[in-house]
């Protein structure tokens, strides 16, 4: 049995490289056989436990059936030594199914290995814990961050470090999924005061979810209360999600229309008998994404799946349509209209022809020469610059936000999750997405335009070295990496002094140091007057050269 690696996307743009079909169907069957490895020695080493689990009738199949429902990553990265920790998996699965659990979780100590330079214990004082007294975590470490910034800045000295066992709290949660759950877990950890080491998250096809944090900040020896702060913290965000749907209630669906502000000057509402749908052009979990015609203009269709349509699905959509028809410049993707019938919610803008700058990047692998560069650079900073005055942080710029017309314009894009900035001048709670998120974002911190500027910095890094950030790490490590170990992509040594300037301005920890976007233009405008002038010196001391050969050649 094949099962389809169902990890989270909150976007319509997949993160993920495109290979040839014949090497993703090679690397599909290693994977398969790999899992179906894991999977014959996790029940080898529960028989030979004398688990009394393993030997009820049938369970071989519910085992089987537990693999497959989960992303054939969690088979490739469990510690099959800890046969156990399987079982305990699909218990916490099990358990989830019942509306009346709410989330489940399970808490335990487990030993991980540090190097020494990181290795703070915080448990009791004058415990030694140099010795493996407790259990490896259920899956295998993510890289070593501390390392990673150490090398981005140039330190190769990570090679001297010693690792050490080092206690720590295992926290494993099941439930149904849910968009932004990950964001309520790792927040309600950061609120126990729980620094997250390690995470591991998992979405089932059925749609559960398996998130598994290492965790310290916490005396090891008190793992009962840290099982009670986490109880009562699940309990008040279980009210809280009650409440808000006690108060949602007769907004649901059964209504006519969704009520759009408008202030009476727009006429965008979209008849859907004049959409014509040509193809497909991309999906996501939420919704399609079509290339079509309305009046007889090729326009963009992105359509919600109607199963996946509720109340907060709803108040987003509201939202985009809302920011969306009042927004006017070349370098935001143009708003043609949308449909708010709940069976049909869709938002009809421009086609843009050349596709998202991610695509180019990566899955096409195309480059930007330097002018070309800063081009693209000075079109997205206009776009942002126009959002910005008019009060709107986009919170999810990224080069799969980022279109390119047939005239190779390119515009900001996907208002799914940008808001008008809030009379305080600041906002909280984490949106966006993970390798390209300001760290004031990531920690639940309020905010302001300056997170967009960070994310800015990412994408202009991107569009330098053509690699997606933090290759080698999951989103969730590239997170923690970038608030705990002040983590940020690897500048090249030959990029333009001044563009690596800008990079460091924009990726400041302290968002009032950062550049807003009028700054940026500017400085991205005399960047590309010194390379054109570069430029030109080089071709007129080529042009010097071939005629004083003339010259040589005619005496």
């Amino acid at each position: 049995m094949v099962t389809v690696d169902n990890e989270r996307c909150d976007s319509m743009s997949m993160e993920s490289k495109r290979p040839s079909t014949a090497a993703m169907n090679n690397n599909n069957n290693r994977n398969q056989i790999q899992k179906l490895e894991v999977y014959n020695e996790i029940i080898l080493r529960l028989k030979e436990s004398n688990s009394d689990e393993a030997k009820e009738p049938g369970f071989d199949d519910e085992l089987f059936a537990h693999f497959n429902r989960l992303p054939t990553r969690y088979a490739l990265d469990v510690n099959v030594e800890r046969a156990e920790d399987v079982l305990m998996h699909k218990r916490l699965l099990s358990l989830a199914h019942d509306p009346v659990n709410g989330p489940v979780f399970d808490v335990r100590l487990v030993q991980v290995s540090q190097s020494s330079e990181d290795s703070v214990d915080c448990s009791s004082p004058g415990k030694q814990t140099t010795q493996s007294i407790h259990p490896p975590p259920a899956f295998g470490s993510a890289p070593n961050l501390e390392a990673l910034a150490l090398e981005a800045n140039g330190n190769n000295s990570v090679n001297s470090h010693i690792d050490i066992p080092r206690p720590m709290h295992e926290i494993t949660f099941s439930t149904d999924d849910k968009p932004k759950l990950l964001s309520q877990l790792t927040s309600l950890l950061a609120e126990i005061g729980l620094n997250i080491q390690e995470a591991h998250a998992f979405s089932t096809v059925d749609g559960y979810s398996l998130d598994v944090f290492v965790v310290d900040g916490w005396a090891f020896e008190e793992t009962e209360e840290l099982r009670d702060a986490i109880e009562r913290k699940l309990s008040k965000l279980e009210k809280q999600s009650w409440k808000d749907q006690q108060d949602q209630r007769g907004k649901s669906c059964q209504i006519d229309h969704l009520r759009i502000p408008n202030d009476g000057t727009d006429v965008w509402e979209i008849d859907p008998q004049f959409l014509s749908l040509d193809h497909k052009v991309a999906s996501g979990s939420y919704g399609d994404l079509y290339k079509g015609t309305y009046r007889s203009q090729e326009v963009a269709i992105k359509m919600l799946k109607a199963e996946r349509i509720d109340t907060d699905m709803q108040q987003e959509f509201a939202q985009e349509v809302y920011i969306m028809r009042k927004i006017r410049h070349k370098n935001v993707v143009q708003f043609i209209g949308a449909c708010t019938k709940p069976s049909s919610l869709c938002i009809v803008t421009e086609f843009m022809s050349g596709g998202s700058v991610y695509d180019y990047l990566h899955k096409q692998k195309g480059t930007f020469k330097l002018p070309i560069l800063l081009k693209v650079a000075i079109d997205i900073s206009r776009g942002m610059n126009y959002l910005h005055q008019n009060n709107i942080i986009h919170r999810d710029l990224k080069c799969a936000n980022l279109l390119m017309d047939e005239n190779d314009v390119v515009k900001v894009a996907d208002f799914g999750v940008a808001r008008v900035k809030a009379q305080t001048g600041v906002m909280t709670a984490e949106t966006g997405t993970y390798r390209w998120m300001a760290p004031e974002v990531i920690e639940h911190k309020p905010y302001d335009l300056k997170a967009d500027v960070f994310s800015f910095g990412v994408v202009l890094w991107e569009l330098l070295t053509g690699k997606l950030p933090y290759e080698f790490l999951t989103p969730v490590q590239a997170a923690i990496g970038v608030v705990q170990k002040g983590l940020r992509p690897t500048i090249p040594k030959n990029t333009q002094p001044k563009l690596a300037e800008l990079l460091g301005k924009c990726w400041q920890k302290d968002p009032t140091l950062r550049p807003d976007f009028t700054e940026i233009i500017d400085i991205l405008k005399k960047i590309t007057i010194e390379v054109e002038n570069a430029e030109d010196r080089r071709t007129e001391k080529g042009s010097g050269r071939f005629l004083s050969l003339l010259r040589r050649g005619h005496h």
